[in-house]
């Protein structure tokens, strides 16, 4: 009978060694209850013969089963099937789990199947309309690549091990004489802390700031990963609407005050509403008066295409109530996955020991890299260099949207800022980004970017940084095609 199956699969031609393939299909056989405790298995000769194989194939099999506890050998008696059967006692627990309707296997926690059914990154990260992902086609990155070779033919023992002190101490000083002049960031080197991107700095904040149960205001609508971060943490989220001045509580609503608020003053994503002078005064204010913590995520803030950038709202903080977020994934690339926190001084130590606890922190050598690429004053020439480039593609696809759907047909809070547009619909927006991603374009549904679904507005967001200017008219084109928009 054991002959019989093991001649039904094992599979002379297939790649995988026929001693290799014993050793699983008797496994398998012991494993499944098939071969029974105590059961005596032929003798390696004697399988050997039957099945037509060379003893020394057979007795590898047999010494990998004996090895790893599936199989027992007895002088002058045989190999025989050992018993690998759960103790009582954890099978007992086990039969009660399932028959109590415990997880069970592959059954997620309630916060991950909520994460998972709330997800929103999109498995299409390139093309057009793709938002928020930067020409990475543009990337000078033949000068990284010689800052990259310089700096590997000096890497010292430091740049090779875990991270500490919160990161580079090069980087945390070109950093802070960047943000300070292009920013108007009020720090120093120390008071920045190195991280692997804002959702990392979002996570960190979480972690030595709230406790499961605390209230975090977000913007309605506003970036679904910082929900989706908020909600696995066990915060009571509260959506409060934003208006052409950013962010808009009302009086009643520091009755019961939150922990933490997470802003996009300087360009409000997705509406692109910049935050008014009024209204973040106003915010800092009452979060010094209840001990709330603003945190600043400058989403986009140096692409602006109508005068300089709008100062920080770190920068008029002088009670040190806020935490400001930055990353480099589109000012230089998203796969570097780099970002960095710039911390009241309190903060400082805390937030650097439990980064290291953490998340043991890396990436030195491209943290060594990318401080060079500063310091030279690669980072600020890209920066101009894209902003150009981008202004030139924001107003070849307003020309287009014009042009073939008419006036007022973008959302427009005269940001003049950012990687992307927002397209006003009348229908489904769920559908609409659906029937874009059968004719090979990946836009965004507004009503993603809402809490309450009651107040969401329909709408898509069209990327495009990443589209070639004489590209940009044919998928517009296409789009309009595929979603059927009135002309």
């Amino acid at each position: 009978m054991l002959t019989d199956l093991l001649l039904q699969k094992l599979e002379r031609d297939a790649p995988l060694p026929k001693n290799r393939q014993l050793y699983l299909l008797l496994r398998e056989l012991i494993l499944d209850g098939t071969l029974r405790a105590g059961n005596r298995l032929p003798t390696t000769r004697e399988l050997a013969k039957d099945l037509g194989l060379s003893r020394n194939t057979v007795m590898y099999a047999f010494e990998q089963l004996l090895a790893e506890g599936y199989v027992t050998a007895r002088t002058g008696s045989g190999t025989y099937v050992a018993d690998t059967r759960p103790e009582d006692s954890m099978r007992a627990e086990g039969s009660a789990k399932s028959a109590g309707g415990g997880p069970g296997v592959g059954r997620l926690s309630a916060r991950g199947a909520r994460l998972v059914g709330q997800a929103g990154a999109l498995s299409v990260q390139w093309g057009a309309f793709v938002p928020g992902v930067p020409d990475v086609t543009a990337f000078p990155y033949r000068t990284w690549t010689r800052i990259q070779n310089k700096v590997w033919r000096r890497p010292g023992p430091q740049w090779l091990t875990y991270g500490q002190s919160g990161g580079h101490e090069p980087l945390r000083v070109a950093l802070a004489d960047y943000l300070k002049v292009a920013r108007s960031v009020d720090c120093e080197p120390g008071q920045i802390v190195i991280t692997h991107g804002i959702h990392q700095a979002i996570d960190l904040i979480l972690c030595m700031l709230s406790d499961p149960g605390d209230t975090a205001w977000i913007e309605e609508p506003g970036y679904w990963g910082i929900r989706n971060l908020l909600n696995t943490s066990g915060l009571a989220v509260r959506a409060i609407p934003v208006d052409d001045e950013g962010l808009n509580p009302q009086p009643d609503d520091w009755n019961a005050p939150p922990r933490l608020v997470f802003v996009t003053p300087s360009h409000q994503y997705p509406t692109g509403a910049v935050m008014s002078l009024a209204r973040r005064r106003a915010l800092l204010e009452m979060a010094r008066q209840h001990d709330a913590w603003v945190v600043e995520d400058d989403y986009d803030s140096e692409f602006r295409y109508g005068g300089r950038p709008l100062a920080s709202l770190q920068g008029l903080d002088t009670a040190g109530r806020v935490l400001y977020v930055g990353t480099f994934s589109k000012t230089v690339f998203p796969s570097m996955r780099m970002g960095y926190l710039v911390l009241p001084k309190p903060l400082v130590e805390p937030f650097r020991v439990a980064l290291s606890e953490l998340y043991r922190a890396g990436h030195q050598l491209e943290q060594a890299i990318l401080a060079d690429f500063i310091a030279e004053g690669h980072f600020v020439a890209h920066i101009r260099r894209m902003r150009l480039l981008y202004g030139e593609r924001r107003e070849r696809l307003l020309d287009g949207i014009r042009s073939e759907l008419g006036e007022g047909r973008v959302l427009s809070h005269d940001s003049q800022a950012g990687l992307h547009l927002v397209l006003k619909l009348d229908g489904d927006d769920r559908a609409a980004t659906e029937a874009a991603r059968r004719a090979g374009l990946v836009v965004r549904p507004l009503s993603q970017y809402y809490q309450d679904a009651a107040r969401a507005r329909p709408g898509l967001l069209l990327g495009y940084a990443g589209v070639p200017e004489k590209e940009i008219m044919p998928a517009l084109q296409k789009l309009i095609g595929a979603i059927g928009a009135d002309r």
